[in-house]
């Protein structure tokens, strides 16, 4: 039975999805017509501009599964498809569509679920609409459910898209250091916990990429798949498709069914789940859970109070947990992964043999990402396999010569910026964010504001709420007045360069 609140919750959201599914197929019946008109044009323009041999290859089994809030949302059959479209026609295909379809706000490119079943039609949009299920989420059951639900078994490991969790992203497989060694601590922790008993909910992953986010994640998955909990795990743009599925096949609320029946969803680039409907979803699933005891974990590219196209309440809920940073890889993490990747290669090629000095010169010089790391063992195996020469020092600078170069800057956040400002002028964070306008206060905040317009992609208002909630007028003015100052000191020109090379090194 439900309690009171929680049923006028669940009430109360889903007449919100009500409301959205009916306004969906009212729309998909009156103009369901002229937006399939719409999206034959896109691929007559497409046709004639890249020619039937390209566009044959290519775009012959791209589909259109709907438009919500200005979104096309277009769905191909595999990732390789995805990957190719998005690296090669994406600006074609952008322009293309918002020429043509009445989708303002852009284009998302996802991989559709195809159907073991043959006779069970794969577009969320030619679903029959008494279908209970949508196409949408990786909903694994286990123990007895898994005796009532035949299809949740070990091939049933999927997102939407039908890609499998990839079974090498384990805790085992998993090399641990300095820099995440408290995420994979409390990763570990939650997969192991009984359903509804874990002392970390949500947990929030953030970090760059190729860093190891999506790597716990689905260690997370999986551990907890293999302890019998339900587990619905989503990468952002299989949420926003699934949610459209529904919409499309009338199954919104078996959709938000089901995700209220699992023990832990896991949800992986956060930052990309954009549009209000999807988001209120989104939202309301997530508080739904966490109130149920269901656990939650979320991972993003930035803190969550920095994702500023997420709604405040779902950034809100997100930072109310247990947040953890997954650093930067030092030499020594990334020696420990060089030197298993490279056992890995040498098991499958015995006659692969590098050196403990070209691991560590590697190890020293590649410091972007674990994902840069693969690049770099993949080259030096096939100079070692195509050449027939032993890899020496020389011919491994020369291998990964390109990985060295693309070396990233390191990403500086505001509060780093307000910290060290203040620490070089002898005043507190909380005085720059203060109203004080004390000349001892005014030059480090206006100077905090310029290096944060020079060294964040942050806009004028996000910086001034992140100064106090001030007025983005008052961030341009101190812009403006610091480069102007700094063109006439040169003593303020050499000290604003040394604390930029202070915040990037």
């Amino acid at each position: 039975m439900f309690e009171r609140q929680e049923f006028l919750e669940t009430v109360e959201t889903a007449s919100v999805v009500v409301t959205i599914a009916a306004e969906e197929t009212a729309g998909v019946q009156l103009e369901e017509v002229s937006v399939q008109e719409a999206w034959e044009r896109v691929r007559r323009r497409l046709r004639a501009e890249l020619g039937e041999d390209v566009f044959s290859s290519w775009f012959g089994r791209l589909e259109l599964a709907g438009i919500v809030e200005g979104v096309a949302y277009l769905t191909v059959p595999t990732r390789f498809l995805k990957s190719w479209l998005e690296a090669h026609y994406a600006e074609r295909l952008r322009v293309n569509c918002i020429a043509e379809l009445p989708a303002p706000n852009g284009v998302l490119l996802s991989v559709r679920q195809v159907s073991r079943d043959a006779s069970i039609p794969a577009r969320p949009d030619a679903m029959p609409r008494s279908r209970p299920t949508p196409a949408a989420a990786v909903l694994v059951e286990t123990g007895k459910a898994a005796a009532a639900a035949p299809q949740a078994c070990e091939a049933d490991l999927v997102d939407a898209c039908g890609t499998a969790l990839d079974k090498r992203m384990s805790f085992l497989s998993f090399v641990v250091g300095k820099s995440n060694q408290l995420a994979f601590a409390a990763a570990e922790r939650i997969a192991a916990a009984p359903a509804g008993q874990s002392p970390y909910n949500p947990l929030y992953l953030h970090a760059g990429v190729g860093l190891g986010k999506t790597h716990l994640l689905q260690a997370i998955a999986q551990e907890a798949r293999r302890q019998g909990k339900r587990v619905a795990y989503f990468t952002a743009d299989r949420f926003m498709y699934g949610f459209v599925a529904a919409l499309k096949s009338q199954t919104a609320l078996a959709f938000k069914e089901k995700l209220r029946g699992i023990d832990l969803l896991v949800v992986d680039d956060v930052q990309f789940i954009q549009g209000k409907s999807i988001q209120q979803e989104f939202g309301h699933t997530i508080n739904a859970l966490i109130d149920a005891g269901k656990q939650i974990v979320v991972a993003g590219d930035r803190l969550a109070g920095e994702l500023e196209a997420l709604d405040e309440r779902i950034r809100s809920r997100l930072g109310g947990g247990l947040v953890v940073e997954v650093g930067e890889l030092d030499e020594v993490l990334r020696a420990k992964i060089l030197g298993t990747r490279m056992e890995a290669l040498q098991t499958a090629h015995p006659n692969f043999q590098v050196s403990p000095d070209v691991v560590a010169y590697v190890a020293r010089v590649v410091t972007t990402n674990g994902r840069d790391l693969d690049g770099a063992a993949n080259r030096l195996l096939a100079h070692a396999t195509l050449s027939g020469q032993l890899v020496t020092l020389e011919t491994a600078e020369a291998a990964i010569r390109d990985l060295v170069r693309t070396r990233e800057p390191r990403r500086v956040k505001i509060e780093d910026i307000q910290k060290l400002v203040a620490t070089r002028y002898n005043v507190s964070r909380a005085d720059i964010l203060s109203e004080r306008r004390t000349a001892a206060v005014v030059k480090p905040r206006q100077i905090a504001m310029y290096l944060s317009k020079a060294l964040t992609p942050r806009s004028l208002p996000e910086i001034g709420r992140r100064f106090g909630g001030r007025d983005h007028t008052t961030v341009l003015h101190a812009v403006r007045k610091i480069e102007k100052a700094i063109s006439e000191d040169r003593s303020l020109h050499e000290e604003v360069d040394l604390l930029k090379r202070m915040l990037q090194e």
